[in-house]
């Protein structure tokens, strides 16, 4: 998946997994996934994505700080 946020590209492809956590069985309506990204200059975002019925029902990617993913990291 690709977002422009506040005119850079976040892009799924191009960038580094660090950590995906997922709730739920797939196929569920209430599960859902979130993965934290990494892009080569060291921006971080997290893509969400998730059943009808769950916290993530349609596919997102939000734009995160160093400090919010390691708040993110160390509550996952």
């Amino acid at each position: 998946m690709q977002k422009i946020i506040c005119k850079k590209l976040y892009d799924t492809e191009k960038s580094e997994i660090v950590k995906k956590v997922t709730f739920g069985s797939f196929g569920e309506a209430d599960g859902y996934e979130e993965t934290l990204y990494v892009t080569e200059d060291g921006s971080y975002f997290l893509y969400e994505n998730g059943g009808e019925s769950s916290i993530h029902p349609k596919e997102n990617i939000k734009r995160m700080s160093k400090k919010s993913a390691d708040e993110w990291l160390k509550n996952n």
